[in-house]
């Protein structure tokens, strides 16, 4: 589709391709295939439709409404360039108001690690762990993919956060 268009519908085989195997189970691997389902997703700004497009907020909010049933609020409209209009660590305190926060030293699979792409920049980027050296994530220009989480992402890393109820 048109990344200057609205996001269609999801359409019903990419809604069955996404919730195919969903699973309420709140554990580590559960949540790992669940973001693995997104791989693939278009990216296309401020959507959040497995499938048909999602950015990186978007993918996080794809995974929360599969474990919990809906989205834990809802975002305001957002610019491509909102955190350097603001100033305020947005992305950062609505984690903390719906993730529980653990050491970034401590971040495993499953986890949501949130980044700052420049130094001394409010945090704008989040991607979801899905193991030592391994990430999902979206980004402008490319579809939702798994990719290394190098040394450039990890020295990004802002903080950490897991999901309630993971065991």
């Amino acid at each position: 589709f048109d990344p200057g268009q609205p996001v269609p519908d999801q359409d019903r085989a990419s809604r069955l391709m996404c919730e195919d195997q969903m699973t309420t189970q709140t554990t580590r691997d559960a949540i790992v295939i669940m973001a693995r389902r997104w791989i693939d997703t278009p990216y296309h700004h401020q959507a959040s439709l497995c499938g048909v497009g999602a950015d990186c907020l978007g993918l996080i909010r794809g995974v929360w409404r599969e474990l919990y049933g809906s989205d834990a609020e809802a975002p305001p409209a957002y610019s491509r360039d909102w955190a350097e209009a603001s100033g305020r660590e947005t992305m950062l305190e609505a984690a903390a108001r719906h993730l529980m926060a653990v050491p970034v030293s401590s971040a495993d699979a499953a986890d949501v690690v949130v980044f700052r792409l420049r130094p001394g920049v409010v945090a704008k980027h989040a991607a979801i762990l899905t193991g030592p050296q391994t990430m999902i994530h979206a980004m402008e220009g490319a579809a939702v993919a798994e990719v290394a989480l190098t040394n450039w992402w990890q020295r990004r890393i802002a903080a950490a956060f897991r999901f309630p109820g993971v065991h």
